[in-house]
């Protein structure tokens, strides 16, 4: 069997690894910000849709 060189895709074709970058003047929000946010607005939805 051929040893693969590189890590990425052949079928990736020219599509950019947005992961990858390094600018610091992106906004960076952690995963579990992410997961917290989602849940608290899915429980006010539930919440308010019950009152209402």
């Amino acid at each position: 069997m051929a040893k693969k060189s590189g890590g990425r895709l052949v079928s990736s074709a020219g599509l950019v690894n947005y992961y990858d970058s390094d600018d610091h003047r992106a906004i960076h929000i952690s995963p579990i910000a992410v997961v917290v946010i989602t849940a608290v607005t899915g429980v006010a939805v539930f919440v308010l849709n019950a009152l209402f």
